[in-house]
């Protein structure tokens, strides 16, 4: 059975579920989407590692790239194999340089690994058509800059009044603390500043 391969498209904040958030695969070269419920710590730890942002202690999905590492076992790459009852399965592909093994995750783990090891993420085409969908044109584009709180701010953005510099150093810090949910508000603003004095 042939293999799809997937992109992450990006992450957003669940409108179905409180506390959730979507992750989108996309069909590589193809306009098909595999959107996945997740939690928020697994969506944070895409979104750390997808955005290079170093935590100043190891998250879980960091401490297990260590490990791995440490022994000489690779991810070579991730599969997602099964969809029932709308829960994906999803298994790591490992090699420690004499035999591959298939370590059985939860998807989210597993592409939250997936990202730290830089390795292909796949699928089979029955998945696709059970549970993937096809997005039009206005709605392909998602980005990580979508992840927002489960409560939104409402009127001013409480970072409205801080300089560049200091929302720097706020990010730096947030990050220090691991205030991940805090540091991803702040890179959104200062990528939104980014794009307005572009």
């Amino acid at each position: 059975m042939d293999k799809i391969k997937l992109e992450i498209l990006g992450i957003s904040y669940s409108q179905s579920q409180a506390g959730a958030y979507a992750l989108i695969l996309g069909e590589s070269n193809g306009k098909r989407r595999l959107p996945i419920i997740i939690g928020g710590f697994e969506a944070q730890s895409i979104a750390i590692e997808l955005e290079k942002m170093k935590p100043s202690r190891p998250l879980t999905h960091d401490l297990f790239k260590n490990f791995a590492t440490t022994y000489n076992i690779d991810v070579t790459e991730v599969v997602i194999y099964k969809f029932v009852e709308g829960i994906f399965f999803a298994k790591l592909v490992c090699f420690d340089g004499i035999k591959e093994i298939d370590i059985d995750s939860r998807t989210s783990d597993a592409v939250a690994i997936a990202v730290r090891f830089n390795c292909p993420i796949y699928t089979y085409e029955s998945i696709i058509v059970s549970a993937g969908i096809i997005l039009d044109e206005e709605t392909t584009d998602i980005h990580l800059s979508d992840i927002k709180p489960e409560i939104e701010q409402e009127g001013e953005n409480e970072y409205d009044n801080f300089s560049t510099k200091e929302l720097e150093d706020l990010l730096m810090s947030a990050i220090d603390e691991e205030a991940y949910e805090k540091a991803s508000l702040i890179r959104d603003e200062l990528k939104k500043r980014k794009q307005t004095n572009k």
